[in-house]
């Protein structure tokens, strides 16, 4: 199915405040974030190529030893492997796009 309205997606919570959709095309996954002001997603880290687009809000993202502050507009390239974690400072609407595709978010 090639169209989608993102309001028909289940939202899942990965941990407490973060509520995320997933859309899987066949090489890639997409993760539309409704991040609650506070939440924190842990210290991790993937194989994955991740572009992280902050849509809405402030998000402190650190990427191995580098912290930034991510406002509406601004994105972050993460490598496979890279280690990671985010903080929401205020209420965000965040995009993940992840290449391969997450199979363990299918």
């Amino acid at each position: 199915m090639p169209f989608l309205h993102l309001d028909d997606i289940p939202q899942r919570t990965i941990v407490p405040g973060c509520h995320v959709r997933f859309v899987h095309s066949d090489n890639m996954t997409f993760a539309y974030w409704n991040l609650d002001e506070g939440a924190v997603l842990p210290e991790h880290s993937h194989p994955h190529e991740q572009v992280c687009t902050v849509l809405e809000g402030d998000l402190e993202l650190q990427v191995g030893e580098e912290t930034r502050l991510l406002r509406r507009g601004e994105v972050a390239v993460i490598p496979g492997g890279a280690v990671h974690t985010a903080h929401a400072i205020t209420v965000c609407f965040v995009l993940d796009a992840f290449y391969p595709v997450r199979e363990d978010y299918r």
